[in-house]
């Protein structure tokens, strides 16, 4: 972790200890923020803002009523995890990636140490999430919108429409369910601030402009993939100022474009980071990079491809996952 990160993360700390103080200061004053006038102190609840009255959020499925300060929160991707682990909040419960890994590798181990594990991604165990008693759920339609029925009768469920490429407005949307509106604009002030860096350390926007750089992922029982420009990591690079080559505009839906082993050369770019998902053999990775097709591009003549972590580069979708990419992305188009 660099050292602004852990910069940011003293400062989201120290913002998260006065507003809990705050809140217990309202609370135990017995004032509502949402009438503005003093109430009985006899709630019925124990938990931290409890006098405050829930709030309304818009989401994918509607508006949704949301506890003012949710203290036991459960989420079932892992853009949600990053999200709630970006803003200082630990979860209760979260879903796992399909990884050895169980959370994705990048995560500090102690910010994911005592999180319940309530299933793998896709088949989150309802039982187990209920069994937390959470006050607030985090996902997304398209990961869980056929189970939102039985996770809104557990707790509030907060959906966005998609994961990926509109993980900045996600962020958001996560930040005002667990208001946390101050912290959030800190970590996106901050992004600004090291994406402005990484520009400046790769020679201005003029001379990012005009290096091309690409990701491939290889994918176990799926052709590989040439990422375009419609996705998490590219919305990273186009931040940076980053050139990308003409073939990632054929991508379908702006996503990727899938190509064999045969014509990996259509990646070929100033820089090229590759990732893979499953095993080398079955992704095709082992057969590719060994092939002279690959061999043969210029990215790898120049010494500029470079292996990336599959669960950082790809699987992360967030904010602490893009501080860590930006400054391989330094430190590899800097060589």
């Amino acid at each position: 972790m660099t050292a602004k990160t852990l910069q940011r993360r003293s400062r989201l700390l120290a913002a998260a200890s006065l507003t809990a103080a705050a809140a217990l200061t309202l609370s135990a004053c017995g004032f509502s923020t949402e009438s503005g006038s003093a109430s009985g102190s006899d709630s019925g609840s124990d938990s931290e803002g409890s006098a405050e009255a829930p709030r309304t959020v818009k989401t994918a499925m509607g508006d949704v009523k949301v506890p003012a300060a949710p203290q036991r929160v459960v989420v079932l991707d892992t853009a949600e995890l990053d999200s709630v682990l970006t803003l200082g909040v630990k979860p209760v419960g979260a879903t796992h990636a399909d990884v050895d890994s169980g959370f994705l590798n990048y995560l500090p181990k102690d910010q994911v140490a005592g999180i319940t594990d309530v299933g793998q991604m896709m088949t989150p165990n309802l039982e187990a999430i209920a069994g937390l008693k959470p006050d607030l759920i985090l996902t997304s339609k398209i990961r869980h919108g056929d189970k939102y029925a039985e996770l809104s009768k557990i707790a509030p469920t907060v959906m966005t429409e998609n994961t990926g490429y509109p993980w900045k407005e996600n962020f958001q949307a996560h930040a005002e369910a667990l208001n946390k509106q101050a912290e959030a604009k800190m970590v996106t002030d901050d992004y600004a601030k090291h994406v402005a860096g990484v520009t400046k350390a790769l020679g201005g926007k003029d001379k990012a402009a005009a290096t091309e750089v690409n990701m491939v992922r290889f994918v176990e029982g799926a052709d590989i993939r040439i990422y375009g420009k419609k996705n998490y990591i590219a919305t990273i690079l186009a931040d940076v100022g980053l050139g990308r080559p003409a073939i990632t505009d054929q991508a379908k839906d702006g996503f990727s474009y899938d190509v064999s082993p045969e014509k990996i050369d259509l990646a070929d770019a100033d820089a090229v980071f590759h990732s893979t998902y499953g095993d080398p053999k079955k992704s095709k990775e082992t057969q590719t990079t060994g092939s002279g097709l690959w061999k043969n591009m210029d990215a790898v003549k120049n010494g500029k491809v470079f292996a990336v972590d599959d669960q950082l580069w790809i699987q992360g979708i967030g904010y602490t996952a893009a501080d860590k990419i930006l400054e391989e992305l330094k430190a590899d188009l800097t060589k």
